[in-house]
């Protein structure tokens, strides 16, 4: 069973090296619309895969971050990015290129380390991001799946985000926290609720 949760933002990117004179030569924006798959190994105590509620914390956040922000390469000269990050409160440095395709991988393989890193406490059932899609267009999309994850050639700290991003988070700290545990395991540092069961 696969469950579907669509979260929506406007963000800017060149993507350098690509076919298109335009896109890799000039600044542009994209209403992008990403979409999160999960299954699990069977239903919790509510009959769900996940609650989508569970969906409106650690994991809204994150992609929220990337909305009316501007995504750079890391590879991206130091100047320019120097640039950005001075005239730009919101911005995200990225260890591979803003492609729809590197979106994708880099959202997938963020939002498993949040699973990973988040204590669940309704009977959930090895839940797991099964894939991510994202429309860069309402014509084009790209989708990366868990066996796409050996593509993903960066860790959680290549990937910087702007303190005008996380300083908005609901906890200012989560992405640090999902690093540390990430790179140093202990205690989960995303805990859900208890639920009290009604029948």
């Amino acid at each position: 069973m696969i469950i579907r949760k669509l979260f929506k933002f406007e963000g800017a990117h060149i993507v350098r090296n690509c076919s298109s004179e335009r896109c890799k030569h000039s600044i542009h924006g994209h209403s992008y619309v990403v979409e999160l798959f999960f299954t699990a190994n069977g239903l919790d105590n509510g009959q769900m895969v996940m609650d989508f509620g569970l969906m409106k914390g650690t994991i809204k956040d994150f992609i929220d971050g990337f909305d009316h922000a501007y995504s750079m390469w890391t590879k991206e000269s130091v100047e320019f990015k120097s640039f950005m990050k001075e005239n730009s409160d919101r911005w995200v440095e990225m260890p591979v290129s803003p492609s729809a395709e590197a979106y994708s991988l880099m959202f997938l393989y963020v939002i498993d380390k949040i699973i990973n890193a988040t204590e669940f406490n309704n009977g959930e059932k090895g839940v797991e991001v099964f894939s991510v899609r994202v429309h860069e267009t309402t014509t084009g999309y790209a989708e990366s799946f868990r066996s796409d994850l050996d593509f993903a050639k960066f860790k959680l700290v290549d990937i910087v985000l702007s303190d005008g991003i996380t300083s908005e988070f609901s906890d200012s700290n989560m992405y640090k926290k999902l690093v540390e545990y990430t790179n140093n395991g202990g205690y989960k540092p995303f805990i859900n609720s208890i639920v009290e069961q009604q029948v």
